[in-house]
């Protein structure tokens, strides 16, 4: 039993004790090219939660890891592939906003979305339901974009590639199939200069820009180098949740 986790606590250790901050994982369920699982997104996201709030537990920070939400919003394209669960914006402010609503009236004013889809933008989302509750504090933390990739991996992209290779690898090796089944994750770009260059954007049509869902190569991810780097994406977000324990949200600027 972890107390820090809540599927595996129970009412006898809650109701001893003073939680400070809520932490929610929100992931997606879509097609990780062929060799990774359609959970990889909030597979690799409740662990990476698990293991900072395990750090963070350890050090005395009063935290509750909640139960992880797997949908997300998919691309055009992406959303025709069978099982792929495409969960609109409006439906995931509802879902945020009744998990708010819940933890609020029970007492918790630190909410942590920990965010592993690159196509969910909760941004907007806690900008309308903040204010909706006077004296709480939602932060956002997208783990995949907390370190230079370029110092752990080889190969870059964003999708199934060799760094999400690697995490699943360390933490779910049974699901990755051999790499040499893997797609080689080749993607196309935009004819749009604009697009490339980063004066527009839009969403990508996953089916015209990628033949095997995959955005980046993952053929050179190793076990090894998903420990490191996970060793140190945890160890930065379990500082992050000390801090936010420890701070009094009523002094929290200088």
């Amino acid at each position: 039993m972890k107390p820090y986790i809540l599927e595996q606590t129970n009412w006898k250790q809650v109701k001893s004790q003073k939680y400070e901050v809520a932490i929610l994982p929100w992931g997606a369920t879509e097609p990780h090219n062929f060799h990774l699982p359609y959970g990889t997104d909030s597979l690799e996201t409740a662990k990476i939660v698990e293991d900072a709030a395990e750090k963070a537990w350890q050090k005395g920070a009063k935290i509750m890891v909640l139960p992880t939400i797997p949908l997300g919003v998919q691309n055009p394209g992406q959303i025709d592939l069978p099982f792929c669960l495409h969960t609109r914006p409006s439906t995931q402010i509802i879902i945020l906003k009744d998990i708010v609503r819940a933890i609020y009236n029970q007492g918790i004013r630190k909410l942590v979305i920990m965010n592993g889809h690159g196509g969910n933008d909760f941004k907007p989302h806690i900008r309308e339901i903040q204010p909706q509750f006077p004296g709480l504090l939602i932060s956002l933390v997208e783990w995949f974009n907390l370190l230079d990739l370029a110092d752990y991996f080889e190969e870059d992209g964003d999708h199934a590639n060799e760094m999400e290779t690697s995490v699943i690898m360390h933490y779910f090796p049974e699901l990755v199939l051999p790499l040499d089944e893997a797609g080689d994750g080749k993607s196309k770009k935009s004819k749009l200069k604009g697009f490339q260059n980063k004066t527009a954007w839009t969403p990508r049509h996953w089916t015209k820009v990628s033949e095997d869902t995959g955005i980046g190569n993952p053929k050179k991810a190793t076990a090894e180098k998903g420990k490191k780097y996970l060793e140190d994406i945890t160890t930065k977000i379990a500082d992050y949740y000390i801090e936010l324990a420890e701070c009094d949200l009523d002094n929290l600027y200088e």
